[in-house]
């Protein structure tokens, strides 16, 4: 009877009853195939292991690290989640909106300043905004003037205090001269005292005259500055709009022009809008300022006529009439001016 062919252990594979290998078996396994690779092969390790006859694969092979450092990934699948959000390619598709937008308007600029490019004008509204900035430069100066002003009559009122309190130093120890020193020294007080109420009557101005020209008007011009943002925006895109209609209409064009028609919607009804509350604003702000500058100027008026008239009683009634109240000398610390 001829002998049976000597059996390589590697080749038993035990398996148990529900199709899985035997845990030592399969370690013997593992090693003899270790010992039968060839030495140049360098794998540190290597492990074969079954997942039953039934699955759509017999067997992986699982290596370890290569000698040298590398390694051999794994693979597996990939899963995609659909919620997850980078900020900052959030963040970098902003930026790129933003430089689209401002490559768009500046090229309309420049358009413009070359007359190459057309822009969208309200001549009735351009003219409104014409005149605002020229009366705001107006206001500006008269504002100027008044501050000097204020300046010079603060520091004429402070010698005539001065030197109203010399006449009375000297009427005291002048008994020649007692008299004459004397009615000096009441004028210069009472001029100092006049002068300070013309001076609170023209601090008033100025303080309403400031409010007008840097926060009413300036709040005003800030939103004509958003208008004009607004307008050149709308023409950039508008722009694009024509140049693209007046190309080919072909598969690659179509969508270009639907997201241009899309674009152009957005801008026009922005620019409309800032359109419409500069209109409201610019017609609030002539109605206010027709109201301060009525009660200022009456005021400024009256109060330089009853001064320079020497009329006190009259300049007096002008502060009452205007509710101003002047301060207590001394009851608050010193000016920088009074300092000097």
């Amino acid at each position: 009877m001829a002998e049976e062919s000597p059996k390589n252990s590697a080749a038993e594979i035990p398996v148990t009853s529900n199709g899985q290998l035997e845990d030592a078996h399969e370690h013997s396994f593992n090693r003899d195939l270790k010992r039968s690779l060839p030495a140049g092969l360098g794998l540190s390790e290597t492990k074969i292991t079954s997942h039953g006859f039934d699955g759509t694969k017999e067997g992986v092979v699982e290596a370890g690290p290569f000698p040298g450092g590398r390694t051999q990934q794994k693979s597996g699948p990939v899963v995609l989640a659909d919620e997850v959000k980078n900020p900052a390619m959030e963040k970098l598709e902003l930026v790129r909106k933003w430089s689209l937008n401002t490559y768009k308007c500046t090229r309309q600029i420049i358009s413009e300043k070359l007359g190459r490019g057309s822009r969208t004008v309200d001549l009735e509204l351009e003219a409104q905004i014409d005149i605002l900035r020229d009366n705001k430069k107006k206001y500006e100066n008269i504002l100027k003037l008044a501050q000097t002003l204020s300046t010079q009559l603060f520091q004429m009122v402070h010698t005539q205090r001065q030197l109203g309190d010399a006449f009375a130093d000297l009427s005291l120890k002048s008994l020649e001269l007692h008299e004459e020193f004397g009615y000096n020294a009441d004028t210069q007080k009472l001029l100092a005292k006049n002068g300070e109420t013309l001076l609170g009557a023209i601090n008033f101005f100025i303080a309403s005259v400031n409010t007008l020209v840097n926060k009413t008007i300036e709040d005003t011009l800030l939103t004509v500055k958003q208008y004009e943002s607004a307008r050149i925006e709308y023409d950039a895109y508008r722009t694009d709009l024509e140049e693209l209609n007046l190309g080919p209409r072909d598969a690659n064009t179509l969508p270009k022009i639907e997201q241009s028609q899309q674009l152009f919607q957005v801008h026009k009804e922005k620019y409309d809008k800032m359109r419409n509350d500069v209109s409201i604003k610019l017609k609030f702000l002539e109605e206010n300022k027709v109201k301060v500058l009525h009660n200022q100027l009456v005021l400024f008026h009256n109060a330089i006529a009853a001064y320079f008239a020497g009329n006190q009683k009259q300049l007096e009634q002008t502060l009452k009439q205007f509710h101003i109240k002047l301060k207590t000398p001394g009851a608050d610390a010193p000016s920088w001016l009074e300092e000097q």
